[in-house]
């Protein structure tokens, strides 16, 4: 497309096909930009310690973009906010979508699911550990929507299952970005869909009453991949955020 850069950021075991719904649309109004993120669909692995958001910073000056409004699910998103912390110059706008948060204490319960897939992966192989993964509550609203449960089945399955049998050498923000909200100062919209897991519900809380002026919706009836569950209502909702007047 054409107009002001878009960058849409995936989730941890989903790579570019995740936005598939959201780029035509966008497209009739912005330039959309999607990538693999290191680690992730068919962008090389990690071999040596790295930044996401040095990785986006790169990215960005290759394609000669000074300024982008960034989009991220879950773990996209936590990119995506501390790519604004750390370059807000560049940063027009911030949807944050069932994001994660640096520096968020995950709850007991949260560790422990998570836990179980990445042990089953290390004790049964990688197949087994994305099957865990697949069937990780998170994702339960979203296998009851069959196309979007195939989708999301194909990108686990296609996702090499790295990160479950080695440490992520990703360098994270130093103090991490939870102590760090009040910095943002762009237009920042945080999107929850309405079933995903209480951390993730906290985790809105947080970045909606710690971002000055950051806008809230929740999406009924959704959960954790919020922007493929409700794609139609989601695609809506940014595009409108997106044509709000700036800071």
């Amino acid at each position: 497309g054409t107009g002001p850069p878009v960058v849409l950021l995936h989730g941890f075991s989903l790579d570019t096909r995740m936005w598939d719904a959201q780029v035509q649309p966008l497209a009739q109004t912005h330039t959309v930009i999607r990538y693999d993120r290191r680690g992730f669909g068919r962008a090389s692995l990690p071999v040596a310690p790295y930044s996401h958001v040095a990785d986006l910073h790169g990215l960005l000056a290759y394609l000669q973009i000074s300024r982008a409004a960034l989009v991220g699910l879950s773990r996209g998103g936590s990119v995506a906010l501390e790519f604004a912390l750390t370059y807000p110059a560049q940063v027009e706008k911030l949807v944050l979508v069932d994001s994660v948060l640096g520096g968020y204490r995950w709850s007991d319960e949260y560790r422990a699911l998570d836990k179980t897939v990445w042990d089953t992966a290390r004790t049964q192989g990688i197949a087994a550990g994305k099957a865990a993964w697949i069937a990780h509550p998170i994702f339960a609203p979203a296998l009851e929507q069959a196309a979007v449960g195939e989708q999301f089945r194909v990108m686990v399955e296609e996702y090499t299952g790295w990160h479950f049998l080695n440490r992520d050498l990703d360098q994270r923000l130093d103090p991490p970005a939870a102590q760090r909200l009040s910095e943002i100062h762009c237009p920042t919209l945080v999107v929850v869909g309405e079933r995903d897991l209480p951390d993730f519900q906290q985790i809105t809380d947080l970045l909606h009453t710690g971002i000055a002026g950051a806008q809230k919706v929740v999406l009924p009836g959704v959960g954790h991949l919020a922007s493929m569950e409700a794609a139609a209502q989601f695609t809506e909702l940014v595009g409108a955020f997106l044509a709000q007047p700036g800071a």
